[in-house]
């Protein structure tokens, strides 16, 4: 059983093994006559000034004797070499049996140089007979170079014939492997020698503009789109490059949520389905939702996103919110969920309120914000069961006053604030914010958590 090397910057001098017979190794100890082998490369290979993998120096003086004497073994060049690690991997045998072997690695000497950026050795070996589509442990150089973006490597295979849209073994092609901002410039190559933007991976039938989406890669999106790629391509899950953009979106990733933003309002603008749901009916915005991604969130009501379609699980994209909501504190999941009432979400039952505070009680706002747009809750003992002892010591002000609410009626303020919003409906963040009102009011009309209830 071989496994695909995933990283061959680490590949050492002394773990190559060399299928077939046995070849003599140049000896590097010292007090040796002889020079080392990367030396006599740079040396004897008249304007080949260069410098090489130290994997690769045996190699390529084997090669560089061969032309000496005439006798130029071009096969050299594309031998499958096999590199044995340290790593010890279970493989199963025949009868059901298992053993316990050294993990073994397949790759190639263009594989080596392109992976590791060694444009002057890649160059080399391409012109002396090294076969850019060959494929060593599933995969061609191109796309090592993809892989560790390595975009002078890329170039120079693809001048010298690569296939653009060759496939590696677990069916992903070269575009489907640039996912780094730094593999920006070998996907602009990669299309401009013909690569499909619309090639499909062959287990998740993703197409590249659905894996940069799902990255925040908004530039490669941005490519994509413009080389013609299908914005409303559904992969084996039923998911859009919208979909996938909002379900890896993340608030506590920096400067990737900006650029989650990017590419949804990319998508959008190239006619992105805001209503489209895949297999488990969730939509754009129940991910975005999930993900506590208030910008997001408010992007795809903007572009007409339905607030209340259940998914499979009957769940809305507010009480995704709510799911989530003490797991991303930090993203202020109360302003989530203040948007999608102001928008006219159906509120949870009243009835399920005790989970709610029981899944939000360390988020007091959002339980604020969800108490509040009711007009009528009776506050009873079990909700003061229900919160945990360190959230009702932290928050113990806005708690103190919900329970003193017990047995106790709302103010007229809040009973008129509730039949207001009930009146204006799903416009209320329209139509609230043009009432000639102070500001002040606006925002209590609007939910705005004060920290206290009465």
């Amino acid at each position: 059983m071989f496994s695909v090397s995933r990283d061959l910057s680490t590949l050492s001098h002394s773990t190559v093994h060399y299928p077939g017979a046995d070849r003599p190794r140049h000896s590097h100890h010292h007090g040796s006559h002889h020079a080392p082998v990367r030396d006599v490369v740079r040396a004897k290979v008249p304007g080949k000034d260069f410098v090489c993998p130290p994997v690769l120096d045996d190699l390529l003086y084997q090669f560089w004797r061969g032309l000496q004497d005439n006798l130029p073994p071009w096969e050299e060049l594309n031998k499958i070499l096999e590199f044995q690690s340290d790593e010890l991997l279970w493989t199963a045998e025949k009868r059901g049996l298992w053993s316990l072997e050294y993990k073994r690695e397949l790759t190639s000497p263009l594989c080596i140089a392109a992976a590791q950026g060694f444009s002057d050795c890649l160059q080399y070996l391409l012109e002396n007979g090294a076969r850019p589509n060959l494929v060593a442990g599933g995969r061609t150089a191109l796309h090592e170079a993809c892989v560790n973006s390595t975009r002078e490597c890329a170039e120079l295979l693809l001048e010298y014939g690569a296939n653009p849209n060759q496939y590696t073994e677990d069916g992903l092609s070269p575009l489907h492997l640039c996912k780094t901002e730094q593999s920006l410039r070998c996907a602009k190559l990669l299309v401009r020698y013909g690569a499909k933007v619309n090639n499909l991976s062959e287990e998740d039938e993703e197409t590249p503009l659905q894996v940069a989406a799902k990255l925040g890669l908004h530039q490669h999106v941005q490519l994509y789109l413009r080389y013609g790629a299908q914005v409303n391509h559904q992969n084996s899950s039923g998911e859009t490059a919208l979909c996938a953009a909002c379900g890896g979106a993340r608030c506590d990733a920096g400067d990737e949520e900006e650029n989650y933003l990017q590419v949804c309002r990319l998508l959008l603008q190239y006619g992105a389905h805001v209503n489209k749901v895949d297999k488990e009916r969730r939509s754009p915005l129940h991910k975005a939702a999930r993900n506590v991604q208030y910008r997001l969130v408010e992007l795809l009501v903007e572009h007409g996103a339905e607030i209340n379609t259940p998914d499979y699980n009957g769940c809305s994209p507010l009480s995704n919110v709510l799911q989530t909501a003490e797991v991303r504190q930090k993203c202020q999941p109360h302003a989530v969920v203040q948007l999608l009432l102001n928008h006219g979400s159906i509120k949870v039952w009243p009835g399920a309120l005790l989970k709610v505070l029981a899944s939000c009680a360390s988020t007091p706002k959002t339980v604020e914000v969800m108490f509040n747009s009711y007009e009528v809750v009776p506050v009873t003992y079990k909700w003061f069961d229900t919160i945990p002892e360190e959230a009702y010591q932290t928050h113990q002000t806005f708690y103190a006053s919900l329970f003193a609410l017990e047995n106790t009626a709302r103010c007229l303020q809040h009973h008129c604030r509730s039949t207001l919003r009930k009146h204006l409906g799903k416009h209320c963040h329209t139509l609230i914010p043009r009432l000639p009102i102070p500001n002040a009011l606006k925002s209590y009309l609007l939910l705005d958590p004060e920290g206290v209830v009465y």
